[in-house]
C-alpha cells in the first residue's frame, strides 16, 4: 500500500470544474462525490487527477483546484466541441480512451491505479487501465437497471430518453472486469443481486462523506442572520429531473399548507441557465401549482454556493421526495447542518436514517404519509430538535470526508492484486 502514489480518477460526464458550477445538466452530487474524496485523499498524501471530457474550448485542459495543488482536473477531448448527456455519451468515450492513455504517455504519468465513477467513465477505466496494465475501481453511483424499474413509464419512452439497454450492458461487464467496485448503500448491494444476479466478494459499501467544516450547526448569531427566504420554510434541493420527486412534494404541500398557515416551501437547485429537460420539469411544477392553487412555494433554481449553508441552516427541515435516489448527498450536508431530513423510504439515505431517531423514511407517493411526516416535525419543537442533534451527530462521526478517504485507501489495498484483466 505504501507504494500507492498517485491515482487517476474518471468522471467523463456533465460539467466537471475545480471548483464545481452544480445544478447544470448532469452536474450534481456525483461531482462533489469525486472532487472532495481527491481533495480528501490529497490531504493524506496522495496525488489525484481527475479526468473528465473536454468538450468547452473556453476551460483550460489541466485545471488545478485551488488550494489544493495535488489535485487537478484534465479533461480529454473526445467527438465535437459540444455538451452530450450521459445517456448519448457512449459513441465518443473509445476516442475519450484512446485520447487518454495518449495524454498519459505523453506527459509521462505514471498512475497506480485507475478508479471510474459512474456507467460511462467506467467504460473508460478499463480500456486504460487495460492498455497501462493498472488495477482498476468503480463506483456505479446508481444502477441502471434500479433506476428503469423505478421509473415506470412508457417502457419505448423511457427507453428513449435514458438508453437502459446500453447502460445495463455495460453496467454488468464493468462489474465482472474491475478489481472491485463500490457501492453507496446497502441498498444498491441489494438491488445489484435482485437485478443483475450479481454477489461478488470484491465489493465495499462506501457512502458520500460531507465536507463537515463548512455544513455544521450554525452559532446563535448564524441562526438569526437575515436571509432572503421566509422566515419559516421547508427546503429542498437538488438537480432538477423527472426522477427528483418534486411533483410529490407538491402535493404534500398542498396537504401541509392547509394545516400550518405561516410555512413555505423553497424549491432550489438547477442549473444558471435551464436546458429543455429542466425547463419541462419547472413547467410540470408550476401546472400542478396552479391547478391546485398551491400558495406559498418558492422555485428559486440555481442556489450559489455563499448562500447554501446559510438556507439549510435556516430551514424547519429538509425534504428528499425523489422516487429514485442512490443516495442523496444534499440529506447529509442538511443532516451535517443539524436539520432533521424527512426522505424517500426507497432511497439510498435509509443506511443513514433510523426512523424517528434522526430523520423520517416514508413514501413519497403517498402525499398524506409524506405531510403527517412533515407536519409533526414542525409541530413539535422537540422533537425538531432531537432529530436535528442527532442527525448533525451521525454525520460528523461517521461520514466526513476524512472518514471516506480512509475507507477508501482500504479499499485499494484490499483488492489491489485482484487482477480481473
Amino acid at each position: 500500500m505504501n507504494n500507492i502514489k498517485r491515482i487517476a480518477m474518471l468522471s467523463t460526464h456533465g460539467y466537471f470544474d475545480p471548483v464545481p458550477q452544480l445544478g447544470q445538466t448532469d452536474t450534481g452530487g456525483q461531482v462533489v462525490y469525486v472532487l472532495e474524496l481527491s481533495k480528501a485523499l490529497a490531504r493524506k498524501g496522495y496525488h489525484v487527477d481527475i479526468y473528465t471530457r473536454w468538450f468547452d474550448k473556453s476551460r483550460k485542459q489541466i485545471d488545478p483546484v485551488p488550494n489544493q495543488p495535488e489535485v487537478r482536473v484534465i479533461r480529454i477531448p473526445a467527438g465535437k466541441w459540444e455538451f452530450i448527456p450521459k445517456e448519448y455519451i457512449y459513441d465518443v468515450l473509445p476516442e475519450l480512451a484512446e485520447n487518454m492513455i495518449k495524454f498519459i504517455k505523453e506527459q509521462n504519468l505514471e498512475y497506480d491505479l485507475f478508479h471510474g465513477h459512474y456507467v460511462d467513465a467506467g467504460i473508460v477505466t478499463l480500456d486504460v487501465a487495460k492498455s497501462l496494465n493498472k488495477p482498476t475501481y468503480f463506483t456505479a453511483h446508481s444502477l441502471g437497471a434500479w433506476k428503469k424499474e423505478d421509473m415506470g413509464g412508457d417502457p419505448d419512452e423511457m427507453e428513449e430518453k435514458f438508453n437502459f439497454t446500453k447502460r445495463i450492458s455495460e453496467e454488468k461487464r464493468i462489474f465482472k472486469s474491475v478489481n472491485a467496485h463500490a457501492l453507496t448503500s446497502n441498498v444498491q448491494r441489494e438491488k445489484l443481486k435482485e437485478l443483475y444476479g450479481i454477489e461478488q466478494e470484491n465489493i465495499s459499501i462506501l457512502p458520500p462523506g460531507v465536507d463537515i467544516h463548512t455544513y455544521k450547526k450554525p452559532t446563535a448569531e448564524e441562526k438569526n442572520k437575515k436571509t432572503d427566504l421566509p422566515d419559516k420554510y421547508i427546503f429542498c434541493l437538488s438537480r432538477i429531473d423527472s426522477n427528483k420527486g418534486h411533483d410529490l412534494l407538491l402535493h404534500a404541500f398542498d396537504i401541509v399548507s392547509k394545516r400550518i398557515d405561516d410555512i413555505h416551501l423553497v424549491i432550489g437547485g438547477g442549473s444558471p441557465k435551464p436546458k429543455q429537460r429542466e425547463k419541462e420539469v419547472y413547467n410540470k411544477m408550476k401546472e400542478i401549482i396552479k391547478e391546485k392553487n398551491i400558495e406559498r412555494v418558492h422555485i428559486i433554481g440555481y442556489v450559489p454556493d455563499e448562500k447554501l449553508v446559510q438556507y439549510y441552516q435556516q430551514a424547519e427541515l429538509f425534504v428528499l421526495p425523489s422516487i429514485f435516489e442512490p443516495f442523496g448527498m444534499t440529506s447529509q450536508e442538511a443532516m451535517a447542518c443539524g436539520k432533521p431530513v424527512v426522505a424517500s423510504k426507497y432511497g439510498g439515505i435509509k443506511q443513514i436514517i433510523n426512523h424517528n431517531e434522526n430523520g423520517f423514511l416514508v413514501n413519497p407517493k403517498d402525499s398524506e404519509e409524506f405531510a403527517d411526516a412533515i407536519t409533526e416535525i414542525i409541530k413539535d419543537e422537540g422533537l425538531k430538535e432531537r432529530l436535528g442533534k442527532e442527525a448533525n451527530r451521525i454525520i460528523v462521526e461517521e461520514y466526513s470526508w476524512e472518514a471516506m478517504a480512509d475507507k477508501h485507501l482500504n479499499f485499494y489495498k484490499d483488492y489491489f492484486n485482484n487482477y480481473k484483466l
